[in-house]
């Protein structure tokens, strides 16, 4: 084993000291002088965090050294951690997409763009994840494009970034994943991804019928909730016969937008809600109730003012404060 880390101009003793340790033979010696380097936070220092993830033999090194990139946003910085999504050991290749995942300014987009057409999983996933927040217009071509990847979890992160981009013209494509993907997670993003549409267009509530209607609960929990944020009523009767879902979570998701949309015709279903033994699920229903307001609903929540659960009371006395409040201003 040959390890030559590079000399760096005008090294004062400490850092002559590091670099005699980073040339150790020990792993364990370079790892914890690597973490050393790495609380300096010293931008001159990096060249030794850019070898130890390219070259360093050790996977615990190598891995180290992406970790401590985190939070470092220039240009060779990022290469470096795009090099390493090829790295052979997946340690090292979790740590390196962990720290592009952080990535915070625009800028870097362009800089990182270059590696979607790296014919390589890992480096994809990565990208497109980092990609995600920074939200690239000018890419939208080819994070488009990977929303027909063969591979599942690159239509995953392509599915989540074009969501992220926030354009219209993207929710029909959406809309189509949503309804015709093969993957149920893939197609749970795209339904999530519908509520930033600015039109509650047939295609969107096909979509929005389609995954309320899944075999998969999580899909309906996300159609639920997007269909509160859109306020799509043409589907309010589809949501309130989900009031007696399986799954406690879906019943969550639908009552919150049950009151978002203001049903009145769901008080029914919602007076059966109160009596369920999950507490999150009566705070729900309470916080709807208050949303939804009127004579009848505020009958229901007085009917539960002595809730076992605190949280539950607490939502009661919020939600009766507001219809209160409603016929006080009228």
């Amino acid at each position: 084993m040959n390890i030559q880390y590079p000399e760096i101009p005008d090294l004062d003793y400490d850092d002559q000291d590091f670099l005699r340790q980073l040339n150790s033979k020990d792993e364990k010696v370079r790892f914890i002088a690597l973490m050393n380097i790495a609380e300096e936070e010293r931008e001159e220092l990096l060249p030794w965090l850019y070898y130890a993830l390219q070259y360093d033999p050790a996977v615990l090194v190598r891995k180290e050294a992406a970790k401590r990139l985190e939070g470092w946003e220039n240009q060779a910085t990022l290469q470096a951690l795009a090099a390493a999504l090829t790295d052979e050991a997946g340690e090292v290749v979790d740590a390196a997409t962990q720290s592009l995942s952080e990535v915070k300014y625009p800028a870097s987009a362009a800089i990182l763009a270059p590696y979607l057409a790296v014919d390589n999983i890992d480096v994809k996933v990565a990208i497109l994840r980092a990609l995600k927040p920074l939200r690239p217009v000018e890419l939208y071509h080819q994070i488009q494009q990977h929303t027909q990847h063969q591979e599942v979890t690159v239509r995953r992160e392509a599915v989540s970034a074009l969501s992220w981009l926030q354009q219209q013209h993207a929710v029909d494509i959406l809309a189509q994943i949503a309804q015709h993907d093969t993957d149920a997670e893939t197609r749970r993003i795209a339904t999530g991804g519908l509520a930033y549409s600015k039109q509650n267009t047939a295609q969107v509530i096909s979509a929005l019928q389609s995954s309320l209607t899944s075999d998969d609960w999580q899909l309906r929990v996300e159609a639920a909730l997007t269909i509160g944020k859109l306020k799509v009523l043409q589907l309010e009767q589809l949501l309130i016969e989900l009031l007696s879902d399986v799954y406690w979570q879906v019943r969550i998701a639908v009552v919150r937008s049950l009151g978002l949309l203001k049903s009145s015709h769901a008080l029914s279903g919602l007076a059966d809600n109160f009596n369920h033994p999950m507490s999150n699920l009566r705070k729900e229903v309470a916080l709807a109730l208050g949303e939804i307001g009127g004579q009848q609903a505020e009958q229901l929540l007085l009917g539960h003012e002595q809730d076992a659960d605190p949280e539950v009371r607490k939502a009661i006395r919020i939600s009766l404060t507001q219809i209160r409040g409603r016929i006080h201003a009228t």
